[in-house]
């Protein structure tokens, strides 16, 4: 094993590949499977997400919890990883294989529990994961240089995940999908952990008790300002992805084939957009890149609304792809200096608890993500794709282009109303 691929970002990033392709062809194509394939209605689709997130709410904080407090000589994360591996891999498989002849309630019992079991392993892999960037990775050059390359790494696997993935569910089916990805997360995620070796001076010390490292992470005015700014923004990301399928079928009037051109537009753009992004923010200061990076994103879903054909839309993607590109990249750095900053004050790195509460809010994303759809499709009368209502084009376009403008207005929003000034740098707001 070569020691300049230890802990290097290039070997790093694979984790973040291997994670995004199966999580992201789920985000994208659950919905689009149960409901409009499968016919289950979007009100007990919502229910489940909703069920889920009640759940999440409990094993999330907990599992960062227990993460920061473990020992062992493989370290506190990787053993965490490398026990979750085929339990997310299986738990996948079964999110896209509900046996045939399911009534309603049958069905919902089965996305209900599959979701559940899916996404509890998925935390546990997001949580450690997500907690040895800030402690491999130190200072804002490197992180900046590190999160470009884990986004670009990223951007690849949303492609796959989102521009392939109708080609291969066309071909074969849904579960064959689920299989193949679940066998190129595994393979990727071993490869990941063989290249991690987690810093000594991160672990075996004593750990705050679980009332008091939650009343110190909690009471982090920067940390909820951030994390609640950038969970609005997460919506949008999952809400595009997962409506684009929508979108080519009742507004671009595209076939299923082309959906996948239509998805490229937008995440070829995003691979080299992250690096002009990376050279945009290391010519200002942190934050600042991160909230310019709210406002392009704001503007770049505007054009979406004005699609109408596959070449419209495939520049409407692209404008996506600028903004999109932005705020992948910069929110590492904001986040990281949050957790920099607690552990010069409690003497513990603490990026367990950090990454898993963080996870929670923005993946309640996934809540506000369903209510959106559920809500609109009220509106106008979209229940599924058997009974699609009188105007399925004007539903998809709210869902695809105002809805995500007022989620990141309100995500900029936010993002200004406290002042991010860290203990070691003078404001610069």
């Amino acid at each position: 094993m070569k020691k300049k691929w230890i802990n290097s970002p290039y070997t790093f990033a694979l984790g973040m590949f291997a994670m995004m392709v199966p999580s992201q062809a789920f985000s994208s194509f659950y919905s689009y499977f149960y409901v409009e394939k499968l016919g289950l209605g979007i009100g007990l689709a919502t229910l489940a997400r909703t069920i889920f997130l009640i759940w999440d709410a409990v094993n999330n904080p907990l599992f960062g919890y227990w993460s920061d407090r473990t020992n062992t000589r493989y370290g506190r994360r990787r053993p965490w990883v490398f026990g979750t591996i085929p339990l997310f891999m299986l738990f996948f498989v079964m999110i896209f294989s509900p046996p045939g002849g399911l009534t309603q309630n049958g069905l919902f019992t089965w996305f209900l529990v599959a979701l559940v079991l899916f996404e509890a392993a998925a935390t546990v892999l997001w949580v450690n994961y997500g907690a040895l960037f800030p402690e491999l990775f130190r200072g804002d050059r490197l992180r900046a240089k590190a999160s470009a390359i884990q986004q670009g790494y990223q951007v690849v696997a949303l492609l796959i995940a989102s521009a392939l993935t109708p080609i291969i569910y066309t071909a074969l089916n849904f579960k064959s999908m689920a299989l193949i990805y679940a066998l190129l997360f595994g393979i990727s995620m071993l490869l990941c952990m063989a290249y991690v070796q987690e810093r000594p001076d991160s672990s075996g010390k004593p750990q705050l008790k679980l009332a008091k490292a939650f009343k110190l992470t909690l009471s982090n005015k920067k940390f909820w300002i951030f994390n609640i700014s950038n969970s609005f923004a997460q919506t949008v990301n999952g809400l595009i992805s997962s409506i684009i399928p929508f979108y080519a079928k009742y507004v671009l009037k595209i076939s299923e084939a082309h959906v996948s051109i239509l998805l490229a537009s937008v995440f070829v753009s995003v691979i080299p957009l992250v690096f002009v992004w990376y050279w945009i923010i290391r010519r200002m200061d942190g934050v600042k890149a991160w909230r310019v990076s709210l406002i392009v994103y704001a503007l770049s879903v505007i054009p979406l609304w004005f699609g109408t054909d596959l070449i419209s839309g495939i520049i409407a993607g692209i404008a996506v792809g600028f903004g999109l590109a932005g705020f992948l990249v910069t929110p590492a750095m904001v986040s990281g200096r949050i957790i920099d900053e607690d552990a010069e004050i409690t003497g513990l790195r603490r990026e367990g608890i950090y990454t898993a509460v963080a996870g929670f809010i923005t993946r309640s994303s996934g809540l506000i993500s369903a209510l959106a759809f559920f809500i609109v499709g009220l509106i106008f009368g979209y229940e599924s794709g058997d009974r699609p209502g009188p105007n399925p084009e004007l539903t998809f376009r709210y869902l695809i282009s105002a809805v995500p403008l007022l989620l990141l207005s309100t995500a900029v929003i936010i993002s200004f109303s406290t002042k991010f000034k860290f203990k070691d740098e003078p404001s610069s707001d």
